[in-house]
């Protein structure tokens, strides 16, 4: 998305015609829009908080330095009544503002004051804001043997499939999901040169596409073979990827590619994200039929998370092996089995008996 060039906003001038203050205003949205993108914000970030601006300032039908906590009251009010806007959309929204506003205040303040005689409020406040909505539908993943056996099925089942290849492809794919938590998202990006043996014990995974926050850039990491990653890889790249095409030891070629050609150069073109969907649903159709329709890729990267706990992995580990920023993030994708509690006061009820037994003596 290309930005508007924009002129300086402390230009010496008065807002004396409706045009002035219509300019005025669209000059402060661009201001926010080249800061965001300064700050490495992705143009899609960019162009949905202008969506959402634009939409406040067409509900407000005021100039957007006037606003106050009650136009925002009544703007959250409209999006859940009338527009009947999920929980999650809300939040964006009302954080998008809270950050164009938290903008103003900090850098505009003096100059609105001085055109318009307006000191600027922020209008979202700790009572109008929507719920975070990470606790709506908790994602708790299947156990530990539904997956296995899963697996287990569909791994049984790949000599048979009628196209080998896309078959083997969609189960590398999930149990990238499974073992090392990778996104779909981040698993289509990856190219053969990605894989890194010779890194460390067990190999490193460049993920060179990672979510970044609050809608920045690329955010890299490096995944290590754990969980027997280093071995499916081994297998794919060993035995499978070369059946594809020749580009099999081009370090740029997709990792993940699909059967069609590009009509240029003949060679594999890259999987999508909803072939691999596709796949994993097939494969839980067939062989879990109790979660059709619900287990889904980033299902298995919550399962991935709860299983290494599980296992005793801390959960800093975890965190960086998912590519989370915050640990909070981090600690909702941990579902524990429903008698852990239970088995961690057992073992510390134990561990105390022992001390005391042991102060007897």
């Amino acid at each position: 998305m290309a930005l508007a060039v924009v002129r300086s906003i402390r230009s010496p001038r008065e807002l004396v015609t409706a045009q002035e203050t219509e300019d005025f205003e669209q000059e402060l949205l661009d201001q926010y829009a080249l800061a965001m993108s300064a700050g490495g914000v992705g143009d899609e970030q960019v162009a949905s908080h202008r969506a959402t601006l634009f939409e406040f300032i067409r509900f407000l039908q005021r100039p957007v330095w006037t606003a106050e906590a009650s136009d925002a009251d009544r703007y959250l009010a409209w999006l859940r009544s009338s527009k009947d806007q999920a929980t999650s959309t809300r939040y964006n929204k009302s954080i998008a503002l809270r950050q164009f506003y938290g903008f103003l205040v900090m850098r505009y303040q003096g100059d609105i004051h001085t055109l318009t005689g307006h000191v600027v409020d922020q209008p979202i406040d700790e009572f109008n804001r929507p719920t975070k909505p990470y606790h709506d539908v908790p994602r708790v993943p299947p156990s530990q043997a539904e997956v296995e056996e899963l697996f287990a099925r569909w791994r049984e089942w790949l000599p048979e499939a009628r196209k080998f290849l896309p078959a083997a492809r969609d189960y590398l794919a999930a149990s990238l999901w499974r073992r090392a938590g990778l996104r779909i998202s981040e698993s289509v990006m990856l190219d053969v040169r990605d894989w890194r043996p010779d890194l460390g014990e067990l190999g490193k995974l460049h993920v060179r596409y990672g979510k970044g926050s609050r809608g920045r850039g690329p955010k890299t990491r490096l995944v290590p073979g754990i969980n027997a990653v280093d071995e499916l890889l081994t297998w794919w790249l060993r035995d499978v990827r070369h059946q594809f095409g020749d580009d099999w030891d081009d370090p740029n070629a997709p990792l993940l590619p699909s059967e069609r050609r590009d009509r240029l150069t003949g060679r594999c073109l890259r999987a999508g994200a909803n072939a691999l969907r596709t796949g994993l649903a097939d494969a839980v159709r067939r062989w879990l039929p109790a979660w059709d329709g619900q287990l889904t890729p980033h299902g298995l990267r919550h399962f991935c998370a709860s299983s290494l706990y599980a296992r005793g992995v801390d959960l800093k580990a975890i965190q960086e092996l998912l590519g989370h920023s915050w640990l909070s993030t981090t600690t909702r994708y941990i579902h524990v089995h429903e008698s852990h509690i239970e088995g961690a006061w057992a073992q510390a009820n134990e561990r105390v008996a022992a001390r005391l037994a042991g102060g007897k003596r």
